[in-house]
């Protein structure tokens, strides 16, 4: 396909911050003979600006926003959903497929920024980082006495990419690993010392439980009231997947009755947050910025770029 041949299609990038970091993706795009067109609310789109958004567009390189049935079928025009991150729960790939539309993703580029920030969140609670800053800041001189990391029990939720990476980060540390996962990766699992446990079992032992799961019907509110009584009254909850795997009106009330010692959030089921969470000192969040660091997401906006080239081209083929 010639860019002559090109310049009649629309791309959308949806994404907010597409390009920001580096220009290359679009310019990708560009030299491909693309017409590309960019967010232009510099936000997540609503289910509505979606519809709009994507009503005239061949291609779309997408971000977190609703691509249900309603939406996708908007669009007559769409071939290629390039998804800029790893889940696409976020897209009907029923309907996607009924209407015979390629849907890619990018697992890979995001695993290293998504792994150092949990682990960002995991040491900022142990050592009440952040509310010690905000009583300094406000007047206040008073230490904390906190926990160490080394020896304790982490439990991991989706022994996958990040999950895995997560263990391997932590391995100084120490640790001894706890890890859910359907389809395990055994050699992995063997050589880290990773014991493969039910979920009963991850929430009533982890000093640490960190989630790494997607969004599905079999993971919604995976981590709710019964797997809080479970808990340690010790114990943090770390959530870096996506928003819905656990049940935030659990945690609110786990939190309210001290059945945990803290929360690490970087994922809400509506966002942006604006919920009761944001009471709880001991409740550390981040606004879900997980892939966030310049040398991933250049990575991974190129991967996705690269991904809808190519599956513009085969379908054109």
């Amino acid at each position: 396909m010639t860019n002559q041949e090109n310049n009649s299609l629309k791309i959308g990038i949806s994404t907010s911050s597409f390009g920001l970091m580096d220009e290359k993706p679009i310019k990708m795009l560009k030299e491909k003979g693309y017409e590309v067109i960019l967010n232009p609310h510099g936000r997540k789109l609503t289910t509505e600006e979606s519809k709009q958004f994507i009503k005239d567009m061949d291609g779309l390189i997408a971000g977190t926003e609703d691509l249900s049935q309603d939406v996708l079928n908007s669009n007559k025009l769409l071939k290629v959903i390039s998804r800029c991150g790893v889940d696409v729960s976020n897209v009907d790939l029923n309907t996607a497929k009924e209407k015979g539309i390629t849907v890619c993703s990018t697992p890979d580029a995001p695993t290293e920024a998504v792994a150092e920030l949990a682990l960002g969140l995991i040491l900022a609670l142990l050592r009440f980082i952040p509310s010690t800053d905000r009583k300094i800041r406000a007047g206040e001189w008073k230490k904390s006495m906190g926990n160490l990391l080394q020896d304790k029990t982490l439990g991991v939720v989706g022994l996958g990419r990040i999950g895995r990476r997560l263990i391997e980060i932590t391995e100084p540390f120490n640790l001894n690993y706890l890890a859910l996962e359907v389809f395990p990766d055994t050699e992995f699992a063997e050589k880290s010392s990773v014991k493969i446990v039910n979920l009963d079992e991850i929430t009533s032992k982890s000093d640490i439980i960190s989630v790494h799961v997607p969004l599905s019907k079999e993971t919604k509110n995976l981590i709710g009231i019964a797997q809080f009584d479970m808990m340690k009254p010790s114990s943090i909850i770390i959530h870096t997947s996506r928003g819905g795997v656990v049940d935030e009106s659990a945690l609110e009330t786990a939190l309210r009755e001290k059945k945990i010692a803290g929360a690490g959030l970087d994922v809400y089921e509506s966002e942006p947050y604006e919920g009761p969470l944001r009471e709880f000192e001991n409740v550390v969040m981040t606004a879900h910025m997980g892939s966030y660091a310049k040398e991933s997401r250049i990575q991974m906006e190129t991967m996705a770029a690269e991904n809808l080239i190519s599956a513009m081209e085969e379908i054109q083929a």
